[in-house]
């Protein structure tokens, strides 16, 4: 039998010199706003993605025009924790050289939207200039490493972003391209190959995600990540972390060899050993990943391919020691605290709902030019959580006072004081930019939230947590296959919505139906809404709910999440 074809990315990567390619032709290239297509892929190594505005496209191609192409620009931001500083410079380049908005995403980076070829890099250099960077925040390599941003036992914070940032810094890709291309580095000559000592010439089969969580809050949704580690700490210190693998939420309509997965826990290691660990984990999968099919590249398959134990007994072997038993934990969500927390220091911790993670300037609610005022005289610092949200934390005894007058100012101090179940929302960016959008996403979910807030109102669940996501395509970004709602863009104003996803992020969801017009998102859910606040048991979520009660049956694993789903699930929609 002949041996399989690696995927064209593949060859893309060998060919490109360590990620160089011919991106600083590219870029010197003025007569269009794009990069060839090699480039296209390349870019996202050094932290962008090629788009342009598709709602434009009919008027362009109406008068010969290229597509109004552009550049997101997604900045890493480890653990989440950003300074004053760093949120002032980002706050300047949204205006100075994107779209005059900052997106806050499900994997606490920054995106800047909307910038144009000719400006991308003095943008990225700027963002060099503020101590941050977005080399690694997109392509096959790990992404942004996350971290619970406000722990119920806030001493643990400084550990746990400790570790994030640590493993951050030790699975950077080594290649000078980005410091050359961007930054104006000095091309090194040498007679010797450069080496990538941990990802090698073709870098990781797919993109590797990381997060850290801290008990009882699961607010980074450690399920749902190729690898995480769930802190354990005993009399108020941390001591280790349990290692989960095998979590990714992307799938593809039609194809049900596709499919989200949860993580498994195999084991604990200590905190001394957790950059240890991430690095020969990544290792497994650079080994052993598939790199023929991209569908099938994730690091969920490889788990699901060999088997969990599997897994562990070559990590064990690459460790060259063993994991321990895995220890206790619980998780009791996956949202976010809003308003005022005090920590044991004294000090103060404010979360800002965010809508769908834009911050931006609105009539009547000048949010942006707020954050900015408050940047100026904030003495601590800004954590993007899991959930699109924003905490300025470390409010000192001294400033609150300060803080809590431009929040009245700018009309942020009551952002919270809204339906639990908008409160619980994450969309990603979908239409107008991302080139993979089936529907909308963003722009939608809030006009779904006011339609079912009505029925809320009526049946007494206000104030109740229901999580709800949608994204515009199957990718997943916006984690929809484990809240308790989900919406995914099947096709223009068109859904799946999907059911029964776990409260604290535990649980796959189920298909409930296919291809759902978005007028009739409110009528299909209404009864189920009412049946639920009749007859829920005491403490009973709305995903346990919808099992119980026969809407949809459970999923176990990934391979079930295409199995068991309902006939009329799949029949075709009025």
């Amino acid at each position: 039998m002949s041996e399989k074809q690696l995927s064209a990315n593949e060859g893309i990567k060998t060919r490109s010199n360590y990620l160089r390619g011919t991106i600083a032709e590219g870029l010197a290239d003025l007569s269009t706003g794009s990069l060839c297509e090699d480039d296209q892929q390349l870019i996202k190594f050094h932290g962008s993605y090629q788009q342009d505005d598709r709602d434009l496209r009919p008027d362009r191609r109406k008068h010969r025009l290229e597509k109004a192409f552009s550049f997101m620009l997604r900045i890493r931001v480890p653990g989440g924790v950003a300074t004053s500083e760093q949120w002032l410079q980002t706050d300047h380049l949204a205006d100075t050289y994107a779209n005059g908005t900052i997106k806050l995403t499900t994997r606490q980076a920054f995106q800047l939207h909307g910038i144009i070829k000719t400006n991308l890099k003095r943008t990225i250099k700027e963002i060099n200039d503020a101590a941050m960077d977005t080399i690694a925040a997109c392509g096959d390599v790990n992404r942004n490493v996350m971290c619970n941003p406000n722990p119920y036992l806030s001493s643990v914070h400084a550990d746990v972003l400790q570790a994030a940032k640590d493993i951050s810094a030790h699975l950077t890709p080594a290649t000078r391209a980005y410091h050359e291309i961007w930054l104006d580095g000095e091309k090194v000559q040498s007679t010797e190959e450069e080496v990538e000592p941990i990802y090698g010439k073709t870098y990781l089969p797919r993109k590797f995600k990381i997060t850290i969580a801290v008990p009882p809050s699961n607010d980074v949704d450690i399920f749902a990540n190729c690898l995480s580690f769930i802190a354990i700490v005993e009399d108020g210190k941390l001591v280790g972390y349990n290692v989960a693998v095998g979590g990714g939420m992307g799938s593809t309509h039609g194809n049900e060899a596709t499919y989200p997965r949860i993580a498994d826990v195999i084991g604990f290691c200590t905190k001394e050993q957790v950059v240890d660990v991430a690095e020969k984990v990544v290792l497994v999968q650079r080994d052993f990943g598939d790199r023929t099919d991209r569908k099938h590249s994730r690091f969920k398959y490889t788990v699901d391919d060999h088997g969990p134990a599997w897994i562990l007994a070559k990590l064990n072997e690459y460790l060259g020691y063993e994991l321990g038993p895995v220890r206790e934990y619980k998780f009791d969500d996956n949202g976010d605290r809003f308003g005022w927390v005090e920590d044991e220091t004294g000090d103060s911790h404010y979360t800002l709902f965010v809508e769908g993670g834009r911050v931006l300037d609105v009539e009547g609610y000048p949010m942006r030019t707020g954050l900015r005022e408050i940047a100026k005289i904030h003495d601590g610092d800004f954590r993007l959580t899991a959930n699109q949200n924003l905490m300025i934390a470390k409010v000192s005894p001294a400033k609150r006072s300060q803080i809590e007058a431009l929040l009245e100012k700018y009309g942020m101090a009551k952002s919270h004081e809204q339906s639990a179940l908008r409160l619980s929302t994450i969309a990603c960016v979908a239409l107008p930019t991302c080139a993979l959008a089936l529907a909308e996403a963003e722009r939608f979910l809030p006009t779904i939230v006011t339609q079912l807030e009505e029925k809320l109102e009526e049946v007494g669940l206000r104030h109740d947590s229901i999580t709800m996501r949608m994204t515009g395509c199957p990718n997943g970004c916006g984690r929809p296959f484990i809240s308790e709602i989900g919406f995914v863009g099947f096709g223009p104003d068109r859904y799946n919505v999907y059911l029964g996803g776990g409260h604290a992020g535990q649980r796959l969801s189920k298909l409930f139906r296919k291809d759902v017009p978005s007028k009739d998102i409110k009528p299909l859910l209404d009864p189920i809404l009412e049946h639920y606040a009749k007859e829920r048991l005491d403490g009973e979520h709305f995903g346990d709910f919808v099992i119980r009660s026969g809407y949809v049956a459970a999923t176990i694993q990934g391979p079930d999440f295409h199995k068991n789903i309902k006939p009329e699930a799949v029949a075709l929609q009025s």
